[in-house]
C-alpha cells in the first residue's frame, strides 16, 4: 500500500506555541486589549515557565471500501431523466467515494481505499473546527469546504495535496452545523444546510460561479433542534435528489426524502426505527454497492463501525460491522454531530507537586496519563485548565503568580497584574458568539464578569459585569456545550450539593439563561470538565468521590446527564484536577 505524503495513523496538533512573538507585536500595533483589572502592585512575578503539551499517539483506522474494475451503475438514478448523484468525497478521481474524516487533533485525512494522504488546508498553526465536500459545484472534481472555530467557512479546489482556497467567508459562528447532503434542487450541483442554534434551517444553493460556491440563503423551516444529529444522504430513493435522515436525543431515526424544491427541499419526515442512540455519530458514503443509492456510516461509542446499506426506499437493510478501533476518529466528514472544538483533555496535579496529562479517546476514556513539565515543580501552582483561547483548538493552562496572570501554553506570556481579586476563573469557551474562548471570573463579592477573549490567548477585552449572586456556588466549571445547541454553558454546583447549568446565549451582554437545576447530592464530589470524552459532540463532566474513584457523566443532549460511569480508583493522589 502507498501513502502520499504522511502515514496512515493521524497525529496530535504538535503544539507547538511558537505564536509568542507574533502575538507580542500584534497586541503592541493595537494598542493591547485590557488584558486584566486594574493593575496593583506585585513583586517581581516568577511563574512556572511555558509548557506544551503533549501529542496524542492514537492510530487511525482503515476501511476496505469496495473497488471493483467495472463501476456498473453507481451514483446514477434508475429514473433516467434524474442527473447523475456524484459522489461526494470521490478525491482521487476515480469514481468512487473515499473516506475524509479527522484524527484526533484535527489533522485532516483522506483514504482513498489504497493510500492515506493528508491535504493541507490551513497552514498557520489553526485548527479546523468541521468539514464537509459537494459535489457538482466543479469540473475538477468535489468542492472542500472548511469551517473555522470563528466562522469562516472556505471553499477549496479539489486536491491530494494542496487544495487550493478560492473563496471564503465569514460570520458562519450562527449555525451549530453546516453540511452539504448533496444536490436538493435537481440542477446536479451540491447544495448546503446551515442550522442555527435555535433551530432554524437554511439552504445555500450550490453554485458553479468559480467565484462564489454558494447562492443566498432560504429559509427551511424552524424547530430543527429537536434533533441532535443531521445527516446528508446523496439520494437513498432513486430520484437523483438528495435526502436527509435525523436523530433525536431518544434515539429516534427520521427520513426526510428531498422534493426538489429550493422554497420546499423536503416531504415530511417519516419515522425509520428507534434506538439510534447507540451511536455516537452517523455520516454518509456515497453508494458502496453500486445500487446507485448512498450508504449510512454509524459508529458507536465504543467505537465499533457499522455500515446499513439503503433499500431504495428510505429504509435499511441490516447492519453490517466493519470494524472496531474508530474512537481514534475526531469527525467524519459530512458527519452528523454538532462538532466540538476546544478542549479534550483532563489535567492533573499530584500532592507531590508533579503535573499530568490525559486526552480523551473519543470512547469515554482516557489515555494512559503523561506527566508534562518538571516533576514536583508545581506544588502549590494555582493553575486553570481552560478550553482553547486560540484557534489552535488546543487546551490553555494558565497560572496565577503574585496576582498575575500567565498563559504557560503560550510561552508563559504575562497577560497582565489585578487578577488576585478573584477567587474563580472559568474558561468554558466562546461565551460571547464571535468564536473566540472567553472567561468569567468571579470575585470575593460573588460579582461575576465576562472578558472576552482577543483569539490568540495573550488577552482579554475590558471585563463585562454579568451578574452577581454567584458567592452561593462552590465550583464553577465548564468546557463546551453541555445542553446540546452548540454553545458553550456552564456548571454551578452550590453550597447545598446542588447541580445547575447555565446555557449559553451567545450574547456577551446577557451570556447565560436562567440556570436549571440538574441534581442534587453533588457536594462530596471534586468536579472538573474535560470536554467531550464519548464522540458525540457534547461535553461531558467528570466527578471524583471521596474515596478516589472517577466518574464519567455524559451530556444526553438536553441539559442533564446520562447515569454515571467508573473510570477507576486511586485519583485522590490528585491534589486537583482540571
Amino acid at each position: 500500500m502507498e501513502s502520499g505524503r504522511v502515514a496512515a495513523g493521524p497525529r496530535r496538533n504538535t503544539r507547538a506555541r511558537v505564536r509568542v512573538a507574533a502575538c507580542t507585536a500584534l497586541a503592541l500595533a493595537a494598542g493591547m486589549l485590557l488584558s486584566a483589572p486594574a493593575a496593583q502592585a506585585d513583586e517581581n512575578p516568577a511563574p512556572h515557565r511555558g509548557i506544551e503539551l503533549p501529542a496524542a499517539g492514537a492510530e487511525l483506522p482503515r476501511l476496505d471500501l469496495p473497488r471493483p474494475d467495472v463501476n456498473k451503475g453507481a451514483f446514477t438514478a434508475q429514473d433516467a431523466d434524474a442527473p447523475l448523484a456524484a459522489p461526494r468525497s470521490d478525491v482521487d478521481g476515480d469514481g468512487w467515494s473515499d473516506i475524509v474524516l479527522q484524527g484526533l487533533g484535527g489533522t485532516v485525512f483522506v483514504d482513498t481505499g489504497d493510500s492515506v494522504w493528508e491535504p493541507t488546508y490551513q497552514d498557520d498553526g489553526s485548527q479546523i473546527k468541521d468539514v464537509f465536500l459537494a459535489a457538482g459545484l466543479r469540473a475538477d472534481g468535489p468542492v472542500h469546504f472548511t469551517l473555522s472555530s470563528t466562522g469562516t467557512l472556505s471553499a477549496y479546489t479539489n486536491d491530494l495535496y494542496y487544495p487550493s482556497r478560492y473563496w471564503s467567508g465569514g460570520g458562519w459562528q450562527i449555525y451549530n452545523k453546516v453540511f452539504s447532503p448533496g444536490d436538493l434542487t435537481g440542477d446536479g450541483i451540491g447544495d448546503v444546510l446551515a442550522r442555527t442554534h435555535s433551530g432554524e434551517l437554511y439552504i445555500y444553493t450550490g453554485s458553479t460561479n468559480g467565484a462564489h460556491p454558494l447562492g443566498g440563503r432560504t429559509l427551511v423551516g424552524g424547530g430543527w433542534n429537536q434533533f441532535d444529529q443531521l445527516v446528508g444522504m446523496n439520494d437513498v430513493n432513486n430520484d437523483g435528489i438528495a435526502d436527509l435522515f435525523t436523530r433525536n436525543t431518544a434515539g429516534e431515526l427520521f427520513f426526510y426524502s428531498g422534493t426538489g424544491e429550493k422554497t420546499r427541499p423536503f416531504k415530511g419526515k417519516v419515522l425509520v426505527g428507534s434506538g439510534w442512540n447507540m451511536f455516537n455519530t452517523l455520516f454518509s458514503i456515497d453508494d458502496l454497492d453500486e445500487d446507485g443509492n448512498a450508504d449510512l456510516m454509524a459508529r458507536t461509542y465504543a467505537g465499533d463501525l457499522y455500515s446499513y446499506a439503503s433499500t431504495g426506499t428510505g429504509a435499511f437493510y441490516p447492519r453490517v460491522k466493519l470494524g472496531s478501533g474508530w474512537n481514534t476518529v475526531d469527525r467524519f466528514a459530512n458527519g452528523s454531530s454538532v462538532p466540538s472544538f476546544g478542549k479534550d483533555e483532563l489535567i492533573g496535579l499530584d500532592t507531590a507537586g508533579s503535573l499530568y496529562y490525559y486526552y480523551d479517546l473519543n470512547n469515554g476514556k482516557f489515555a494512559p496519563r503523561q506527566r508534562i513539565g518538571d516533576g514536583g515543580a508545581w506544588k502549590g501552582a494555582k493553575l486553570q485548565h481552560f478550553s482553547s483561547l486560540d484557534s489552535d483548538g488546543v487546551s490553555e493552562l494558565l497560572e496565577v503568580y503574585n496576582g498575575r496572570l500567565y498563559n504557560l501554553s503560550a510561552g508563559a506570556y504575562d497577560i497582565g497584574g489585578g487578577w488576585g481579586v478573584y477567587n474563580t476563573l472559568v474558561g468554558p469557551g466562546d461565551l460571547s458568539g464571535d468564536g473566540k474562548g472567553d472567561m468569567v471570573a468571579r470575585d470575593g463579592s460573588g460579582t461575576l464578569y465576562l472578558y472576552r477573549g482577543n483569539g490568540n490567548g495573550t488577552g482579554f477585552a475590558a471585563k463585562q459585569k454579568i451578574g452577581t449572586g454567584w458567592g452561593q456556588f462552590n465550583a464553577l466549571i465548564g468546557a463546551g456545550d453541555i445542553s446540546g445547541d452548540g454553545r458553550a454553558d456552564l456548571i454551578a454546583r452550590a453550597t447545598d450539593g446542588k447541580l445547575y447549568l447555565y446555557e449559553g446565549t451567545g450574547v456577551a451582554a446577557s451570556p447565560f439563561k436562567a440556570k436549571k437545576l440538574i441534581g442534587s447530592g453533588w457536594g462530596s464530589f471534586t468536579l472538573a470538565a474535560p470536554g467531550d470524552m464519548n464522540g458525540d459532540g457534547r461535553a461531558d463532566l467528570v466527578a471524583r468521590s471521596g474515596n478516589g474513584t472517577l466518574y464519567r457523566y455524559d451530556s444526553d443532549g438536553k441539559g442533564n446527564f446520562k447515569p454515571r460511569v467508573s473510570l477507576g480508583t486511586g485519583w485522590n493522589t490528585y491534589a486537583s484536577i482540571r
